[in-house]
């Protein structure tokens, strides 16, 4: 299954976070959790459910998150292990493609969904709804794939859609639902009989259509393309379906004040940049003047050179021309464009399709294989939006793009990057437009406000979308683009830049130079080498080959010399190769044996057992449906089953599941690591006994609600475990005649090098420039506030030979261990090496956080551990100021003083 990019973990974290959060309260609330300074809009008055969009920019893999989220809203909200999805997208075409994919079992969004469903997947276009069969529901997840053209439709002309009449297959399915599932759904009405062929008895009954079958099930909605779809009339046609929950994915969303989508997740350019995911700059050339031949011309032109550039890279790239012909009223129709390559370029008809309406010359063919011909795809309006070819380079439009609208489609088709990763040959990293229009600047303006609406700012505009003005498609590259330096500069951002006769054979260089060197090749032959980091010496010889003699060669040589000397002034410690010392860590000593000190540690050696605790859970029966865990002293904790979610399933369902069955399900969907199966399994039957004993609980009302009891039987374990290591840690580290003995040790040591320091955004890119930070990248410190000041501090502080920003992002980074299961390590906030070999570790809090109960057990954990060091070894935690008056300077000299 393909792996997800930071941010698509990100955005489905966030995704999962809300609807957890849903559970526990209203959406509004939920969501201004998340999004204190965004206001929340409710699809209608009467679509109270979650709805949210995540943002995406073009290229970003929209289509693959959502049908990642799918699993998310399952799991986290749904409370079924078989959803029922209504999936809407844009256009038929789109539909198609969303449908082919979806039942192609090689294709990431189709992985995504069996990986999470155990293969149970059944997917079917809106259309084709007859398929369905009634035991799909609930032993599959079912995917309906459908325009929402298909439901929007006022009351007057139901009857044209089949999906609103009554159908007689549907029957069965309707049988096969509870009593209680029929409440609210549409009934046969008069008006049905003579306009659908039924009987009077059938007035007042249940109409068995296919919205009603979708509305019975509550389907989660996912939309692709969420711009498309915000209007009133799009909440009342959804309101018929009584969508569970709403999911929004675009690049584009609709920010009306009224009807905008509520923005959970957005991610700018800088991710995608940072991923690979994207082509930039965009050069776009104006052919105002010219006849329509000399664009085409220029554009045929362009990808003979790009696809001779691509001939250096090491993977297989075929660059591909969009052309976008005009509508059958214009001069350059279909045909024309296509004759015009064919008969007066030369070009085999085989390497061109064309996809319109009516012609799908595309459709089964895999555009990226070695053995595809095709170089040119012609189309007029069929590849607004699902297009993914990251082959397409060169877009050419024969139309006037005037509009917005025109300048979003025209960016989307050529922005995905080949591979996802970066190109050795410059050009090959940006993407490239030929216009013709009259309204050329009015065009550009838009494009540049498009680029701002699919998720780009401002600033970075100016870097990406650039005039060809030469139609050369290559310039001398821009350290500071997208994909350039900027900020502050490091010895890896040390770039030159050497102009190189003919084609240097840089296949030859070892694997890292070549990722340091990015190559131009211009019009008359010539190469542009931009390398970044220092220059070896195979790279030396073949820059010096390939520059003409004399002066010139002796100016590259000595330009080689300069280079290197500035990457070695701009080296790191840690790249100039010296070390910063290892940092012990807390351990436990049991029975001759040494551990690391890590709550689950001290579990494993109290003996920890789930079966030495009480099965105490009680289930409410009246009103809103409720687990309540008793935590022996502690305050109980409610887990509300809430009626909003999708779990209808048939009762005859019920009379073949036992007990035992349920303790299985149970088993299979609480994951707890230091439990294993068989202390698990009796926990969970005494859990269900205890129940059951009480006559007042059936098993048919447990298995309704099997997904809340699992949520409380997780939290009782938790909280059961939490007891065990808050008490061992207690007798560890603050009973004198505890059998365990905590220590530091050599065998147990944190160190850092440059492989376990590859910082996680956001960095400091502040105008003070750190002179002792051991890595050139300084990982999640703001360019100013009070723990800048203590950075700035310890950096001109004599006694610090270097230090650390110790990470704390995903687990990394030196830590200290807490008392708690959930989130049991702390880990401080810097770390430094003294010039007399001491290591001073520093936590700064706030004056707003320093006396809660989190930072006293961290203060307390920390002090431990600079005394278990015989004096190697310091802590403090620095406030703005303490109780004693004083600052945090005068606090960390202190701690020096001893």
């Amino acid at each position: 299954m393909m792996e997800l990019k930071k941010y698509q973990q990100d955005a489905l974290a966030d995704v999962s976070e809300f609807l957890t959060l849903c559970r526990e309260m209203p959406s509004e609330n939920a969501f201004a959790q998340m999004q204190p300074d965004t206001g929340y809009r409710k699809p209608s008055e009467e679509l109270n459910i979650p709805y949210v969009c995540v943002r995406i920019p073009t290229g970003g893999g929209k289509t693959l998150l959502a049908a990642h989220s799918v699993s998310c809203a399952a799991r986290d909200y749904l409370d079924t292990d078989f959803p029922v999805v209504l999936w809407l997208v844009p256009s038929n075409p789109i539909k198609a493609q969303t449908v082919s994919a979806l039942n192609n079992s090689r294709h990431a969004y189709r992985q995504a969904l069996d990986s999470a469903f155990k293969r149970e997947v059944t997917v079917i276009a809106v259309e084709n709804f007859t398929q369905l069969k009634p035991q799909d529901f609930g032993s599959t997840a079912v995917v309906v794939v459908s325009t929402l053209a298909n439901f929007r439709i006022d009351d007057k002309n139901k009857d044209m859609r089949k999906i609103y009449n009554h159908n007689e297959y549907l029957e069965a399915h309707f049988a096969r639902l509870p009593e209680a599932a029929h409440s609210g759904l549409e009934q046969i009405a008069e008006q049905d009989l003579s306009e659908q062929g039924l009987q009077p008895s059938s007035i007042g009954k249940t109409k068995c259509s296919f919205a009603n079958l979708l509305a019975a099930y509550r389907p989660l909605v996912i939309v692709d393309e969420a711009h498309n779809a915000r209007t009133p009339l799009t909440f009342d046609t959804l309101g018929r379906l009584k969508p569970s929950a709403i999911l929004e994915f675009t690049a584009t969303p609709n920010t009306d004040a009224k009807f905008g989508s509520n923005i959970l997740y957005h991610v700018g350019a800088a991710a995608l940049k940072a991923e690979n995911m994207i082509k930039l700059p965009i050069y776009v050339q104006d052919h105002s003047s010219h006849n329509w031949e000399e664009i085409v011309d220029a554009a045929v032109m362009q990808r003979a050179d790009l696809a001779r550039k691509a001939q250096m890279e090491q993977e297989y790239i075929r660059p591909v021309v969009l052309f976008q012909a005009e509508n059958k009223n214009g001069t350059v129709r279909v045909d024309v464009l296509r004759d015009y390559l064919i008969e007066k370029l030369n070009i085999a008809a085989g390497k061109i399709a064309v996809v319109t309406g009516s012609q799908r010359e595309l459709d089964n063919i895999d555009l990226l294989s070695p053995q595809c011909p095709i170089e040119y795809v012609i189309t007029v309006e069929a590849l607004k939006e699902g297009w993914d070819c990251p082959f397409a380079y060169v877009f050419c439009s024969l139309q006037n793009v005037s509009s917005a609208k025109d300048a979003e489609q025209l960016l989307g088709r050529v922005l995905r990057m080949p591979y996802a990763k970066k190109r050795l040959v410059e050009d090959l990293n940006c993407a490239y437009a030929h216009l013709q229009s009259p309204r050329f600047g009015a065009a550009a303006a838009m494009l540049a406000d498009k680029l701002v609406d699919m998720g780009f700012n401002h600033l970075e505009i100016a870097k990406m979308l650039k005039p060809d003005v030469n139609g050369s498609g290559g310039t001398v590259p821009d350290q500071n683009d997208l994909f350039g330096t900027g900020g502050k500069e490091t010895s890896a951002q040390t770039v030159s830049i050497f102009e190189l006769t003919g084609s240097p054979d840089v296949a030859a260089l070892s694997q890292p130079q070549r990722e340091k060197i990015r190559l131009t090749i211009l019009k008359d032959g010539s190469t542009l080498l931009q390398v970044s980091g220092g220059i070896d010496e195979e790279t030396c010889r073949l820059i010096l080959k390939h520059t003409p003699g004399g002066k010139q060669r002796a100016s590259a040589a000595n330009q080689i010399k300069i280079h290197n000397e500035k990457v070695e002034l701009a080296k790191s410690p840690a790249e100039k190769g010296e070390t910063f010392p290892a940092i012990p860590q807390l351990c436990l000593v049991h029975q001759d044996e040494l551990e690391l000190f890590e709550a689950d540690t001290l579990a494993d050696i109290i003996g920890w057992n789930i079966n030495d605790y009480p099965a105490n859970i009680t289930f409410n029966t009246e009103g809103d449906r409720f687990f309540k865990i008793d935590l022996d002293g502690e305050t109980d904790k409610e887990v509300v089953y809430r009626t909003a979610n999708q779990t209808l399933e048939s009762n005859d369902g019920f009379l073949e599941i036992t007990a035992d069955d349920l303790v299985r399900w149970l088993a299979g969907k609480i994951e707890h690591p230091h439990t294993p199966l068989k202390q698990m399994l009796p926990f969970l039957r005494r859990i269900v006994d205890n129940l059951l004993s009480n006559p007042e609980n059936s098993l048919g009302d447990l298995l309704h609600h099997k997904f809340a009891l699992s949520r409380a039987i997780s939290g009782l374990i938790d909280s059961y475990r939490n007891q065990a290591v808050k008490e061992g840690y207690r007798q560890t580290l603050f009973d004198d005649d505890s059998e365990w003995n905590a220590c530091l040790s050599s065998e147990f040591c944190y160190s850092f090098h440059p492989e376990n320091y590859a910082p996680v955004p956001p960095l400091y890119k502040g105008q003070y420039r750190f002179k002792k930070h051991f890595f050139n990248e300084i990982e999640n410190l703001k360019a100013d506030g009070e723990e800048f000041e203590c950075a700035f501090y310890l950096d001109n502080l004599k006694e610090v030979k270097y230090w650390i920003r110790n990470p704390d992002k995903n687990k990394r980074g030196f830590w200290l261990p807490l008392s708690g299961v959930r989130g049991n390590r702390f880990f401080p906030d810097f770390i430094c090496e003294l010039h007399d070999g001491r290591l001073l570790v520093v936590e700064y809090k706030g004056d707003n956080l320093s006396t809660n109960d989190d930072s006293k057990e961290k203060a307390a954990i920390g002090r431990y551990w600079a005394a278990k060091s015989e004096g190697k070894c310091l802590f403090v935690m620095a406030v703005q100021q303490d109780e004693h008056g004083r600052s945090m300077q005068q606090q960390i000299q202190a701690v020096l003083k001893g």
